[in-house]
């Protein structure tokens, strides 16, 4: 079976659920309960996102969500932001290491958290040199959006860990 992409004057999207869209093909195709997953989540926020069914199977692939019209990218990506749920942290208390772990008490949009992590190198990765991403021993993620906009404390607790 071959790849099905979808542009924007190809098919119409309804929201269903929290993370689940319906999809009707303009030649009358209709497709219920898709779940919209990023191919590339860290690189690829607003291209290729599959839709997957309930099985997991690939029905199509939106190859970038600027093609659709506004109606339609905002009820994906209102799907998508649900579904890739991350916290932004917007300040870093502080940083302690002890017994192999790291702990950063820092405060996101969704409150105040403590943040454990097991292996720095793999869990804290510096992108396009100001954005971050944290995992934490549970398998949570966290995102400091831009390195650049933290107070100066909360760089200096973080910087020597990146």
């Amino acid at each position: 079976m071959s790849r099905m992409y979808i542009d924007g004057d190809l098919a119409r999207f309804f929201r269903k659920d929290i993370t689940t869209v319906d999809m009707e093909l303009y030649d009358g195709r209709r497709f219920d309960g898709l779940e919209p997953r990023r191919l590339f989540p860290l690189t690829g926020l607003e291209k290729y996102i599959a839709l997957l069914d309930a099985d997991g199977a690939e029905r199509g692939i939106i190859r970038d969500l600027n093609t659709l019209s506004k109606k339609d990218r905002e009820i994906i990506t209102d799907c998508l932001a649900e579904y890739y749920l991350i916290p932004k942290v917007a300040k870093i208390y502080g940083c302690r290491e002890k017994f192999g772990l790291l702990t950063i008490e820092a405060n996101t949009d969704k409150g105040d958290v403590s943040i454990v992590i097991r292996n720095i190198s793999h869990s804290i990765k510096l992108m396009y040199n100001t954005r971050v991403l944290l995992r934490d021993t549970n398998d949570n993620r966290y995102e400091i959006p831009d390195l650049t906009k933290l107070d100066k404390k909360s760089r200096s607790e973080i910087d020597p860990f990146l």
